[in-house]
């Protein structure tokens, strides 16, 4: 495995999720021909069945990052590339035919900015100054951050590079990792486990010299780079305050995940359920290499997980794949740092904190905010509390001292990509925070995160209630942190996420709800709520009221049900909020609660901290456009009866004109809940289906969305095809609802019949953002058998004139076939010599190579070889084009034909 530094490769241009999107494979692609549709240096475009195949060839390997490398043509995306087995060339194919007038292509990544805008210095935002200065909150008594009572002793395991098969990688993993152990503790602990994300794998090696014929495990002069070890900070704040913690090793993940169809997350989720088992044995019977040291220490009802990146998408797996298999480890609270959200799964019944750093260059559009937006309300009476915890000023690399230079054994680099001091993240800027700074917010978020949901140490609760209380350890960082209180601390009054009742809307107002068409920006990387997911690129994001006024008259009044209108139980009044991208950058409203007296209490927003004012930076990611809370006191509402409120009304009254983004008005006071795996809750799954594709007609492949038990409450779930689904699958999205009673629904994907061979091809059904259920098996897997005669190729011998310029030897297939068929192989001299009478397309010596290809739905093609005009009165000469290799038809090899050259002088 060779180590290639994140910015080795060119990130000029680009990418927005969520088109054209085609599972990861490491599979080299099939050689290209002489002449492509369009090509330039290191790039061509190929015609092959259903579309265009794109192919970039790089310097140096493709980087393991956790976004996902695409092609973008011309600036535009075009989708998710696969890689080659050694990581030098990249390759998709697209419907799309306007690539083949592509004059630039580039390997772009997931969630990044949009443009070549990115080499150049972003200017400074006009919030800016705001962002340098902001703090809010008091500062806890108790640090998070800080070191408890226990000396921490340390210790690492090591059962082999392959020592466990991982089902969702069809690869062996490593069972690796780093142990933390408060000294002196007695009786079971709680254990917080640890997975970080894709890196690179291993370092230390020749980059020139030759490509290991596997990635994992590192051989030769290779070393394997010690992610894992890079947690100490708040593994060591935990273990010190009394808490076991295990950081685990996933390299062999990471080397293989290209292949997974899931990008890896059920393999990751596997391995940290591979860890626990290996727990369960070490904490009752005991066992090599701990004998009986940690016999009675663990408690396994009471286990956190935490993972970084990719990692953060399989811990959220873990814990549903734990409920799914009826709980048998007591997970309770998730932390995904940082974390990829491809398949928009949702984490129900346990605690979770989703930690966005807010420069971010590897997973730049922040999409695991939708872990928090998708999560929020898929359960009735859900009463896990859960939250996001913005930080700004930190990059995606710095939690990992493994993964930052001057802290890391291997090389690394700062992830974000810009350089100037007018960013708000550049390394430069007053507001970005240093490594030391970022890992300093990361203990204190971490640690008091655990220490909070597995300790019940409620001290901790107003650092992540939304309260925005601060730890001393944090410094300088400015944090933001948006919080849902547990279902029974909590009486919600309006999602805003659907259309208001006539006449709650008064004034010169309107509201109108949207969801990925509130913000107009060509910049996907600025809206974590509403980019696109790879897996489920069909599946609606979150939807929100958009207020918009043009006096100071406007209202927008919620009522409170009867029997609802006793609030002195809650602690605050919250929403979340974010001024509209396409207005002014702050702006302001009141909020004020009416009684049953017709008395009110009016709070100006403005005065409950920064929601209505933008995020920092213009362009080249930023700002995101992220909502926040906006939190009234119920202590501040003075001379209102709080045991008869009757309505919230949100008054244009403070600013002239503006609009802004409205989410989830609810009274809430803070809690700690009841977070447990949700092994009550139905479980879904899509079925797995093979299908011939047939010769005339439409047929259908016919996938069965099931639940393991009738429901007394509807369950939904979004079903949508995903893969190169060519000409022949039908692409299929939609809304699944099982009424009570329910257990199986039908989901009818067309496949178009046709009589050419093709290859047989392989999709997926994708199930994702359930409600009232739990995600089981969400991916099916689909495969069309091509039940169609591999057509048989002649090849000829050619005759040409010296003066022709082109020499062509026919290719004829038998019967028209849907896949690209083509040879290659060696021209020999004969009489004719190959530079002085003859050349192939390939300048680099020796240059005896040739292509030959017939396009899919054509039955002629032809290998061709450039002839030299000389001036030489001469005989006819010979070579011979000798075939080595054919693919997509039958053909007896090797083949040998002859070329004859006629003179013309």
């Amino acid at each position: 495995m060779r180590l290639i530094g994140r910015t080795t490769l060119s990130l000029g241009t680009v990418a927005l999720l969520g088109v054209g999107l085609v599972p990861a494979a490491s599979a080299a692609p099939t050689p290209p021909p002489p002449q492509a549709v369009a090509s330039s240096n290191g790039w061509r475009i190929d015609p092959v069945a259903g579309g265009y195949r794109i192919t970039l060839r790089l310097d140096d390997p493709v980087p393991l990052r956790d976004a996902l490398p695409m092609l973008s043509v011309d600036g535009r995306t075009v989708g998710v590339a696969r890689e080659s087995a050694d990581r030098r060339s990249v390759w998709l194919v697209s419907k799309d035919p306007a690539v083949l007038r592509a004059r630039d292509v580039r390997l772009v990544w997931s969630g990044d900015p949009t443009g070549d805008a990115k080499r150049s210095k972003a200017a400074a935002g006009p919030t800016d100054a705001d962002w340098l200065k902001a703090k809010m909150g008091p500062t806890l008594a108790d640090d998070p951050g800080a070191k408890g009572k226990y000396q921490v002793e340390t210790a690492e395991y090591d059962l082999g590079d392959e020592a466990v098969y991982l089902p969702g990688l069809k690869q062996k993993s490593e069972l690796r990792g780093k142990v933390y152990s408060p000294r002196g503790a007695t009786g079971p602990r709680p254990l917080v486990v640890f997975l970080h994300g894709r890196h690179q794998v291993c370092y230390g090696g020749n980059e020139n010299g030759p490509f290991p014929d596997k990635p994992w495990p590192c051989t030769g002069e290779w070393k394997p780079i010690p992610s894992f070890r890079g947690y100490d900070g708040p593994a060591e704040a935990l273990a010190s305050h009394g808490y076991q913690v295990v950081s685990i090793s996933a390299n062999a993940v990471n080397a293989w995940d290209a292949d997974a169809y899931d990008a890896g997350a059920q393999a990751r989720a596997e391995l940290v359920l591979d860890h626990l088992d290996l727990w369960k044995k070490w904490s009752t019977a005991g066992g090599a290499p701990f004998g009986t040291k940690f016999i009675g220490k663990v408690d396994l009802r009471n286990v956190g997980l935490m993972g970084h990146s990719r990692g953060g998408e399989g811990v959220a797996r873990a814990a549903v794949l734990n409920a799914d298999r009826g709980g048998r480890y007591g997970i309770r609270a998730v932390l995904p740092l940082a974390p990829t959200d491809f398949a928009r799964a949702t984490v129900p019944g346990v605690a979770m904190s989703v930690v966005l750093p807010y420069c971010d260059g590897d997973v730049s559009d922040l999409q695991g905010q939708k872990f928090y937006d998708d999560t929020r309300y898929s359960v009735t009476g859900d009463n896990a509390p859960r939250s996001t915890v913005t930080v700004l000023g930190a990059n995606h690399n710095f939690f990992n001292t493994e993964w930052t230079p001057g802290q890391s054994v291997a090389p690394s680099n700062d992830d974000w990509w810009e350089e100037g001091a007018e960013s708000p993240c550049g390394p430069k800027y007053a507001g970005r925070l240093s490594a030391k700074e970022q890992q300093a917010v990361g203990t204190a978020y971490v640690a008091g995160f655990f220490r909070l949901q597995l300790g019940h140490e409620k001290q901790l609760l107003p650092l992540l209630d939304g309260s925005n209380a601060r730890a001393a350890s944090a410094g300088r960082a400015v944090v933001r942190v948006v919080a849902q209180a547990p279902a029974v601390d909590r009486r919600d009054l309006s999602k805003l996420d659907e259309p208001l009742p006539a006449g709650a809307v008064s004034g010169k107002a309107k509201a109108t709800v949207c969801s990925s068409d509130c913000v107009q920006t060509e910049d996907q990387s600025q809206l974590p709520h509403w980019v696109s997911s790879w897996f489920a690129d069909k599946t609606p994001t979150l939807p929100v009221t958009k207020l918009s006024w043009t006096g100071k008259d406007g209202v927008l009044r919620v009522p409170v049900a009867a029997g609802q209108r006793d609030v002195r139980r809650y602690a605050a009044l919250t929403f979340r909020a974010a001024p509209d991208a396409a207005g002014a950058p702050r702006t302001d409203l009141s909020v004020r609660v009416v009684d049953g007296h017709g008395r009110a209490a009016s709070v100006p927003a403005s005065t409950l901290g920064d929601a209505l004012v933008r995020m920092p930076g213009s362009g080249n990611g930023v700002p995101k456009h992220l909502l926040r809370t906006v939190r009234v006191p119920i202590a501040s509402l003075k001379g209102i009866d709080l045991r008869d409120v009757r309505a919230v009304e949100l008054r244009t009254d403070r600013v002239a004109s503006g609009s802004v983004l409205l989410s989830d008005l609810s009274f809430s006071r803070p809690g700690i809940g009841t977070s447990a795996p949700a092994v009550l809750l139905p479980k879904l799954s899509a079925s797995s289906v093979k299908v011939k594709e047939g010769d005339t007609g439409t047929r259908h492949a016919d996938f069965t969305v099931s639940l393991s038990r009738p429901s007394i409450r509807p369950v939904s779930v979004y079903a949508e095809t995903n893969g190169d689904l060519g000409t022949v699958v039908g692409a299929v999205a939609r809304k699944v609802v099982f009424k009570p009673g329910q257990t199986r629904q039908t989901i009818n994907v067309p496949i178009t019949a046709n009589t050419r061979d093709s290859a047989d091809l392989h999709f997926s059904l994708v199930l994702s953002a359930p409600h009232d259920g739990l995600l089981d098996e969400p991916f099916g897997h689909g495969l069309v058998i091509d039940d169609d005669p591999t057509p048989t190729l002649t090849i000829g011998a050619a005759t040409a004139r010296e003066g022709s310029k082109v020499l062509e030897f026919p290719l004829t297939l038998s019967a028209a076939s849907d896949q690209y068929v083509s040879v290659q192989g060696e021209l020999k001299d004969g009489t004719a010599v190959l530079g002085k009478d003859f050349k192939t397309f390939d300048e680099e010596p020796p240059a005896r190579s040739f292509y030959g290809y017939i396009e899919p739905g054509k039955t002629k093609g032809a290998i061709q070889v450039r002839l030299v005009d000389d001036k030489v009165k001469e005989a006819g000469e010979t070579f011979t084009a000798y075939v080595t290799e054919a693919m997509g038809a039958n053909v007896k090899i090797p083949v040998s034909v002859t070329g004859t050259i006629t003179d013309n002088d």
